[in-house]
């Protein structure tokens, strides 16, 4: 109830600011200065001063360029990279790592490289049953995640996969190994 009664305090102040702003004769200069078109040419502007007799659109040249305006337009340029170009630091293709030895059984990654960019691990054999699955099921999805968004092997164990981690990561090491050469 506090926050509501705060709020509609703070609107309703705010309010009737705008409403004595209207009526007041003082004249508020909400200007913002810009940089001037560095090209040589016309552009579109629109004044924030509050005064009446200046809130319309007008043309103006960088020489005569008033600071109060703000450009109407905005000129983008834009790059194109080819999609033959390799972005990323592997040779692309499929590339299957070591076998390597996980408390009770082996864990065999296989990554995939497309555009010099290591963009997804399959694993080929990993811990399915018992204390080491249930690892496994937990550990695995987060390393793989880790590593494709490092891009490497060089990421952290997860905890409680004291075994399946660095077994993950010397898997996938060999297999980047292979991407490289």
């Amino acid at each position: 109830m506090k926050k509501f009664v705060l709020s509609a305090f703070v609107l309703l102040s705010f309010g009737f600011y705008v409403i004595w702003l209207n009526n007041s004769n003082s004249s508020i200069d909400l200007s913002v200065p810009v940089a001037t078109d560095s090209f040589g040419g016309t552009k579109n502007t629109f004044n924030l001063s509050s005064n009446s007799s200046n809130n319309s659109n007008q043309q103006t040249t960088p020489s005569n360029s008033n600071q109060n305006e703000i450009p109407l337009s905005t000129t983008f340029i834009t790059t194109s990279i080819p999609v033959t170009q390799k972005n990323g630091t592997y040779n692309d293709g499929e590339y299957i790592g070591d076998s390597i030895f996980a408390y009770s059984d082996y864990i065999q990654v296989k990554v995939i490289i497309s555009r010099g960019i290591l963009t997804d691990i399959q694993f080929v054999q990993y811990p399915k049953s018992g204390r080491s699955g249930r690892i496994s099921s937990f550990s695995l999805p987060t390393l793989k995640q880790e590593a494709i968004k490092a891009q490497s092997a060089n990421i952290n164990a997860v905890s409680g996969a004291s075994y399946t981690s660095p077994a993950f990561i010397q898997s996938l090491s060999s297999a980047l190994v292979q991407a490289k050469a």
